[in-house]
């Protein structure tokens, strides 16, 4: 099994998990985060933002459907810009549902 970490835009955040139901991946946790990139943030004016707002997005999936979740996030994510943002890919060993003990997906 793998964890994915997607970091996003904020505006783009509909149009990824939307991409992720229609693909086969309705379970996902999503957080509202602050963060910058290679750029540093950006500059507006005289104004400096060094933190910028992102969501991130977590699933875990089998490690065979990895490729479909991961093109579901691009193809919602991506606008060509920079800032995009970044997929974090990990494993995982094991899974439990806590309600019932189970384990695995």
């Amino acid at each position: 099994m793998k964890m994915i970490r997607a970091v996003i835009r904020p505006e783009r955040e509909e149009a990824v998990l939307s991409g992720l139901e229609a693909a086969g991946f309705p379970a996902v946790t999503k957080l509202d985060v602050l963060g910058r990139g290679k750029q540093k943030g950006i500059q507006v004016g005289n104004a400096i933002y060094d933190e910028l707002a992102k969501t991130m997005v977590m699933l875990v999936v089998e490690d065979d459907k990895l490729p479909a979740a991961i093109e579901a996030i691009r193809a919602g994510a991506v606008t060509g810009n920079p800032g995009d943002g970044k997929l974090i890919v990990s494993p995982v060993e094991q899974v439990y549902t806590i309600r019932t003990g189970r384990t695995g997906l």
